[in-house]
């Protein structure tokens, strides 16, 4: 059973209604790695609903955090905002200054800035939670009833931090944090309480009052979290390791939220994503590839794939180079598939049909709508990256497809990735060992490096391409016969082959690249190498 029908069950044993939630902060630019928190989401909800279930997914956007530092896309002048709520200051303009103007004019904020771009790459992964901000939601009195039992009892509240979490609050903690006169949450000491105001005194040598009513303030992270899992109604949420590790916000949370008068959710803890080669993808960092950047490279499908076929405890290394080929690859081979029929067959072993159903529920998570089907391309990756650095033209390599056999038309599907492939090849993420260059004319430097037997082959291979059937293995012949006729290692041959076809010393297999290149300018080619006007 894959793991969202196991979700699913789980849910159903909890009731037939379900919110589940998702939570981020908008504190820099989203990544792939944020990717896994909401698709998790999303394809519960979808197992949710196929059980029968009524399920909503949403998405808290927690734009009432502070901006905590100056991050390295941010100019220095956004000193003056740390502390500050995330949904209550100017998003940053092209040069990382604070944009007054559109924060004035449209009331643009940094939370904003970095939450639209994402919201954009969601629904073009088929996702489109109802949203919740965070900040509103303070605003609007739906933290009051929360912090005001917090507040009032703060010793049974410290008492579960404390002994949940095995770490001593410092002198002076209060659950609630306050907002000073300058919009701030950060050098404030609470100096009393009467509900619904908190008095405080800042590091300016200001005092004043926050209202918990009219949200001026929050909760902190420990106790804003079950807090929203009761005004929102939250029945599941998937969340990160680091909430889930003993003692962590979980935890605490999940006693905390009987203390506020409500039932935890069912969670689900998953594992990071990252980078291949760079470790956890992080936002303040750099260390990122957004999602709109991923999608520019890799169908819809195929980042639903990365997450639908991969167990929430497993840790994801995404890698942009030959392991989204491998990907890919596996995607296509499981579209091909009839599960129909495979999970019909009585005689499969248990093992065989446990593995088939997860198979047949990946991919049809993977789908950015559940409407959808799976429609298989019949053209892999590789090959379709192949033509797509050979051929400049769409419809050449729509037509190499055709000559094949191995499409008729090119479907829509087909069209969308091959716009993406061409924006990977040209991007630094796609693999070195995979580019492809046919030269258009000869590689004087790399025709110089071979040696004179070397360069004696050229006039047999000029004969044996002319004579050639045009073909991958009409190909692998003719370069066999080179050997054969000049009486030559098969690595002179090939050497001397990569010398004039891609003016390097070595290289991908050459026949099912030739193959799809025109034999008469490939035979040109040779000619123009063999020409004493080189020597």
């Amino acid at each position: 059973m894959h793991w969202t029908d196991v979700m699913a069950q789980r849910l159903a044993g909890q009731g037939d209604e379900h919110i589940i939630a998702t939570g981020i902060t908008p504190s820099g630019e989203f990544h792939i790695g944020h990717l896994r928190e909401i698709l998790t989401g999303d394809m519960i909800t979808r197992a949710a609903k196929s059980a029968g279930l009524n399920a909503e997914l949403v998405f808290v956007v927690d734009n009432a955090d502070p901006l905590r530092k100056v991050y390295p896309f941010l100019d220095e002048s956004y000193q003056e905002f740390i502390g500050q709520q995330l949904g209550a200051i100017p998003a940053p303009d092209s040069d990382g200054k604070p944009d007054w103007i559109r924060f004035e004019q449209e009331g643009w904020t940094y939370g904003d800035h970095f939450l639209m771009p994402f919201l954009a790459a969601l629904k073009q992964i088929g996702v489109e939670p109802r949203l919740i901000p965070n900040l509103q939601a303070y605003r609007n009195g739906k933290f009051a009833e929360a912090a005001k039992r917090c507040c009032d009892e703060i010793e049974t509240v410290k008492e579960i931090i404390e002994r949940v979490s095995s770490r001593e609050l410092p002198d002076g903690w209060f659950p609630w944090q306050p907002l000073n006169s300058r919009g701030s949450l950060d050098g404030i000491t609470v100096t009393g309480y009467e509900y619904p105001f908190v008095h405080w005194h800042d590091r300016h040598g200001e005092s004043g009052s926050s209202d918990i009513s009219k949200g001026e303030g929050k909760l902190p992270w420990r106790l804003d979290w079950p807090a929203k899992w009761g005004h929102n109604g939250v029945t599941c949420e998937p969340f990160g390791k680091d909430h889930g590790a003993s003692g962590g916000s979980y935890d605490t949370g999940k006693e905390l939220a009987v203390f506020m008068g409500h039932e935890p959710p069912l969670p689900l803890t998953y594992e990071w994503i990252s980078l291949r080669g760079q470790g956890a993808m992080s936002s303040s960092t750099g260390n990122t590839i957004g999602p709109i950047e991923a999608l520019e490279l890799v169908p819809p499908q195929i980042l639903r794939f990365l997450i639908a076929n991969s167990k929430p405890n497993k840790a994801i290394e995404f890698d942009t180079g030959m392991g989204l080929v491998n990907l890919a690859d596996e995607y296509e081979r499981l579209c091909s598939r009839d599960f129909e029929t495979e999970l019909a067959d009585e005689t499969m072993s248990r093992r065989q049909r446990v593995q088939a159903e997860d198979a047949q529920a990946a991919l049809r998570l993977s789908m950015v709508s559940e409407k959808d089907s799976n429609e298989a391309t019949a053209v892999s990756f590789r090959h379709l990256a192949l033509l797509a650095q050979i051929k400049d033209r769409d419809e050449a390599v729509w037509q190499s497809l055709r000559d094949s056999g191995a499409i008729e038309n090119a479907t829509t599907v087909l069209k969308d990735r091959l716009v993406r492939m061409r924006a990977w090849i040209n991007s630094s993420h796609f693999p070195q060992d995979m580019r492809i260059e046919i030269m258009n004319e000869p590689n004087r430097k790399a025709l110089d490096a071979l040696e004179e037997h070397q360069k004696g082959l050229l006039p047999t291979l000029s004969a044996c391409f002319e004579a050639a059937e045009w073909t991958a293995s009409g190909i692998t012949a003719a370069i066999k016969a080179v050997a054969q006729q000049a009486d030559a290692p098969m690595k002179d041959v090939y050497r001397t082959c990569y010398a004039v076809f891609m003016g390097a010393e070595r290289g991908p297999r050459l026949a099912p690249i030739l193959t799809n290149c025109e034999q008469e300018a490939i035979c040109q080619l040779i000619r123009e190498c063999a020409s004493p006007a080189l020597e």
